[in-house]
Order: structure tokens, then sequence, then C-alpha cells
């Protein structure tokens, strides 16, 4: 039976989820997914063990990957990422996909609205066994321009074996704990599974604590790594827990009190089929109006950590004065031509 909207629904977030669960979103779209806190194998990239789970985290059901931290999802963020649609194209093919009629004009059939009793999820406990630094690790993290006193300032070591809620994992090659006030990342770079353990929310900002309490700009970058590199390059800079979170107003309000311009430089993923560093680098200048700063792709360097290990410190300082004097002098021609029109 076709049944015609009322004119009050309207495409957004809180009327899709008035008609269908967060559950009901993932459910349809993850093929993987069964159940909620179970694990399961990736449904966007390789995985040959399971390393994905769906929680409940803050009251929001949460995809998180553990072997790719960069997959880390609410259920309208994963449809988009998956099919590698705009914000509003995901919410138009999950309103499609629902019959629920809101940009169609048309309800098809009825969807009964369900949400299951899901228990929300602890962190995870992490414990770490530290060592002492080693040539090979110094060599690893200098190729990126990256200092011991840099890794001692971020509060980055070297371990021998760590601990997840009592499980033992000996460290087999050079690997690293990152400390946060909220918790433990585990960063393995030499290694392909489990590259990454976290018991860190999302709200942690990484590199906050080692920024200046004012000054000209700051960046916002993809990873600690990052940071680090930027910091030696004499830039302060700051990185989400993800690069496919949305920074949330508050940061952004605090960034813009304490630096003259706020400027985004994330993932230039130039070789994959799909851009999803600069498109989320694009939503969050469209989002807060800020300058997003771009590698070019010809030096075929994804982030500022590759381009320093491939190009050099002093290229790498080159090519970020450049491409900020470029977008620079674009916006101060677009506020002009903008002036001149009014």
């Amino acid at each position: 039976m076709i049944q015609s909207r009322r004119s009050e629904d309207v495409l957004n977030k809180e009327t899709i989820l008035d008609k269908v669960s967060e559950y009901q979103i993932f459910q349809y779209f993850c093929t993987n997914f069964k159940e909620p806190n179970k694990k399961f194998s990736s449904d966007l990239r390789e995985d040959n063990n399971p390393t994905v789970s769906i929680t409940q985290y803050r009251g929001r059901l949460w995809y998180k990957d553990f072997g790719c931290p960069e997959h880390s999802f609410d259920c309208f963020a994963f449809v988009g990422y998956k099919y590698s649609l705009s914000f509003y194209d995901t919410l138009r093919h999950i309103d499609v996909s629902f019959g629920l009629g809101l940009s169609s004009g048309s309800v098809r059939g009825s969807v009964r609205k369900f949400t299951p009793q899901i228990r929300e999820k602890t962190p995870s406990r992490i414990k770490v066994r530290t060592r002492d630094w080693t040539q090979e690790d110094l060599d690893y993290w200098l190729q990126f321009g990256i200092t011991k006193n840099i890794l001692s300032i971020f509060d980055v070591l070297p371990i021998t074996h760590y601990w997840i809620n009592e499980l033992r994992f000996s460290c087999t090659s050079i690997s690293y704990r990152y400390r946060f006030d909220c918790g433990y990342k585990i960063y393995r770079p030499l290694e392909t599974d489990f590259k990454w353990s976290s018991n860190v929310g999302s709200q942690c900002i990484q590199g906050l604590h080692g920024l200046p309490d004012h000054g000209e700009c700051v960046y916002l970058t993809s990873s600690l790594k990052d940071v680090m590199c930027l910091a030696v390059l004499d830039c302060p800079s700051i990185a989400l827990q993800s690069e496919m979170l949305l920074p949330n107003q508050e940061t952004i309000d605090e960034m813009k009190q304490r630096f003259k311009e706020v400027i985004v430089l994330y993932d230039n993923d130039f070789d994959k089929t799909r851009n999803a560093g600069q498109e989320m680098a694009e939503k969050i200048c469209r989002t807060y109006g800020l300058i997003n700063l771009v590698i070019p792709s010809y030096y075929r360097a994804k982030d500022i950590s590759d381009l320093v290990r491939d190009h050099g410190l002093e290229e790498a300082a080159n090519v970020i004065k450049r491409e900020e004097n470029r977008d620079t002098q674009y916006k101060e021609e677009s506020t002009e031509r903008e002036v001149e029109r009014s």
C-alpha cells in the first residue's frame, strides 16, 4: 500500500531514527553483523581474523574495527563509507532501502522500529610492559624525522608485552604504547594483523596537551605520528582518534579561540579508489569554514609522515608553506569577490 508522507517529515538523522533503529540499519547494511558485542570479519576490507564488533557506547551503536582504527563509525557513517556516498545521499539511501518515504514522498509498506536490549560494553583493560629504546626503534622513527625527545614529549614508549583484559600478547616486532589520560593505544607498525589495539574513546584528542596556549595556526591531522612529525616542523597540531570522525563544535571553537587559523591536513589517498581522507577533510572544512591543505599527489605521499620519509624535512616544510600560501590567497580572493558582489 502506498501512503503519502506527512509534510513535517524531513530527511535527516532524527527523522530516520524515529522510524528505524541504529541496530536495524547496521543489520541491513553490514553483511557480517549478527549480534552486538560479538566480533565478526570486516565488511570493508580483507579481514582473515574477526576484528570488528558493533557495541553500545554512550547510548549509541558504534562499528569498531580493532584491526583498522580508522574504521570507527556510527550507522550513518558506516553506510556512507561502504557505498562512497555523501552525507545527504547516505540518508537518502537508507530512506529508500527501508521505504520510509522521507525523500521520495511515498511510503512502501510499514517498518516497525525495533531496538534490542544491548548491554553497554565497558572499555577493555590494557596493561603494558615497557623496555629500553634500541637502535632499531630510533631508526624507525627517525625516518619520519621524529627524535627520541619528541617521543618522550608525547609519551610514547617501546614495549615487550601487552595485556588486554588479562590476555597476554608478546611483541615479536618493534611495538609501542601511546598513553593518554583515558587509556592506551598499542601500535605495531611492522605487523599486518592487529597493528593497533586501543581502549581509548573517541572523545580523546591526540596531541592536545602539547599545544601552546596561543599561536598563529594549528593543524587538524590524521594520527599521533603525524602530530609528532608536525611538531618537528614546528607546526602545532592535534588528531582525532579516527580520520572518519567529525570534530565537535566545542573542539573547533577552542582551537579558533587559541589560534588565528585552523588548517586541516588529512591523508591524500591518491592511489585508492576512494579518497576517504580528502572527503572527510572537505566535509570538515565546509562545516566549520576551515582551510584544507592537500599534499600534492605528485609527491606520492599520503600523509605528512610519508612526505618527510620520502622527501625529507626541508621539502615537507616547503610543501606546507607553499600550500598554506596558496589556500590563504584563494580564501582572500574569494572574500574579495564576495565583497564586490555585495
